[in-house]
């Protein structure tokens, strides 16, 4: 059955549609210079803009960075961390755009990196998706309203997919339709913050978003029943 009242679905890259790089990496770069990864850290770190979470991780580590210099330490690990943990689409993810495509929905997939990963890893599903396909939005975190706002449809009209619990906390303020997969790292907290801001929708692998669930959350936007 077609969505009856969503109209906009938005994938995150990062994190949804593809392995997230971000938590684990950062956790490697501030523990390896002794620094104590905690809950609270982590909240104020992920989904930001760059020159905030590099401010954030100099802060953090005790050190004379620039942001830009906490970046470029970030993005060297991060090469480090994808030669023994290879790219890979996750589990599901073609299945979920075809399915989410058959219901009716406009796609888009965004994120804070650039494009070049949507494009390698998506590139047999990218006619799915809405021009521009894929919007980086590392300018505007979260960057629900810019979504929304592009495609002229309402906060109670979309759904996003999303793995970090700040992406979530927008989503709610808003009432925007959300699904959280936050990552399974030992030593992340998403999930757990998840459950603190109330989202209702948890999953732990993209085959979870099947046609059932989505139903459901179609019916609970039509009825303005998404976070209550």
């Amino acid at each position: 059955m077609r969505f009856q009242q969503l109209k906009l679905v938005c994938l995150n890259l990062d994190g949804v549609l593809l392995p997230d790089t971000f938590s684990p990496v950062i956790h490697r770069v501030l523990t390896g210079h002794g620094v104590a990864y905690t809950g609270e850290l982590e909240r104020l770190l992920l989904s930001q803009p760059r020159e905030v979470a590099g401010a954030i991780m100099a802060s953090a580590a005790r050190l004379p960075w620039t942001w830009q210099q906490a970046v470029s330490e970030f993005f060297a690990e991060r090469e480090r961390y994808l030669a023994d943990n290879p790219m890979t689409l996750s589990k599901g993810a073609g299945e979920m755009i075809d399915l989410l495509r058959d219901k009716g929905a406009t796609l888009i997939c965004y994120g804070g990196m650039d494009r070049a990963n949507f494009d390698t890893y998506l590139g047999p599903w990218r006619d799915r998706f809405a021009a521009p396909q894929y919007i980086s939005t590392n300018v505007f975190r979260p960057g629900i309203r810019e979504i929304v706002g592009r495609y002229g449809f309402g906060y109670d009209e979309t759904l996003f997919i999303d793995d970090v619990n700040r992406f979530a906390e927008f989503a709610k303020d808003l009432g925007v339709a959300f699904i959280g997969m936050p990552n399974e790292h030992p030593h992340s907290f998403q999930r757990e913050h998840m459950v603190e801001t109330g989202v209702r929708h948890l999953v732990w692998s993209l085959p979870d978003v099947d046609e059932a669930l989505l139903d459901q959350i179609d019916h609970e936007a039509s009825i303005g029943k998404i976070w209550t």
